[in-house]
């Protein structure tokens, strides 16, 4: 049988890709870096019993502004959504929190505001602040257009150093951990994942290009875009 290509196959329509965020943990381990990662589960609907880094689609609750959150100087207003996208879905997803201590004068967050969520609320019972002004925007990337289900995500990356807690398995992930560079990473990995993963080190090593990569798929084929810091 005649295999089917992309210009071969019947009409479609491709699902519009849904802002998501991801955030790359970075930090300095005994043999050197060490990244967070977790597998998806078998039953996903997206990337099955793949290795990824914690993150999900924006929600309209992440527009809201967190109490006591840092914010970068230059953090561009339309990026804090996703910034807090990522922060919340790490929470989720593997229980660590990526904020600092609340400092002296600052009035303690023990009691979050009726309607806080979940991640608002752990926040405030460890008397910690959202460390917003620690995430670096560090590229995109688009899902296929032949996926079912399509993300338009932004990654961050920070310093896993602030991260409060213990990675843990929750229900979207399973063996969380902090994996070592320098050994092999585990398998299986989509090649976006490892794009941003290698991308994601050279930043963190100070050997990065300048600019951004929109990571996409042109024709089913890969393409990587670089851009300026300050581009859409």
């Amino acid at each position: 049988m005649e295999s089917t290509t992309e210009e071969t196959a019947p009409p479609w329509r491709a699902a519009r890709p849904r802002p998501a965020a991801s955030l790359v943990l970075v930090r300095e381990g005994p043999g050197g870096p060490e990244v967070l990662l977790g597998r998806r589960g078998a039953g996903a609907r997206f990337m099955p019993g793949r290795y990824v880094f914690p993150g999900g689609r924006v929600q309209r609750s992440d527009s809201l502004p967190w109490a006591g959150e840092a914010i970068a100087a230059d953090v561009e207003a339309r990026l804090l959504a996703h910034a807090r996208a990522a922060l919340r879905e790490t929470f989720e997803e593997t229980g660590l929190l990526l904020a600092r201590p609340v400092a002296n004068g600052m009035a303690a967050n023990a009691a979050p505001a009726a309607g806080a969520s979940e991640v608002e609320r752990a926040l405030a019972l460890r008397r910690l602040v959202p460390a917003l002004d620690a995430l670096r925007p560090i590229g995109r990337a688009i899902t296929p257009a032949r996926s079912p289900i399509r993300f338009h995500a932004r990654f961050f990356l920070a310093d896993g150093a602030l991260a409060a807690g213990s990675p843990a398995a929750g229900e979207e992930l399973e063996d969380v951990r902090w994996c070592a560079v320098g050994e092999r990473i585990p398998a299986p990995m989509s090649d976006v994942t490892r794009f941003m993963l290698r991308h994601a080190l050279a930043v963190w090593r100070g050997e990065a290009s300048e600019g951004l990569p929109l990571y996409r798929y042109v024709r089913g084929i890969r393409r990587v875009q670089w851009s300026g810091a300050a581009a859409p």
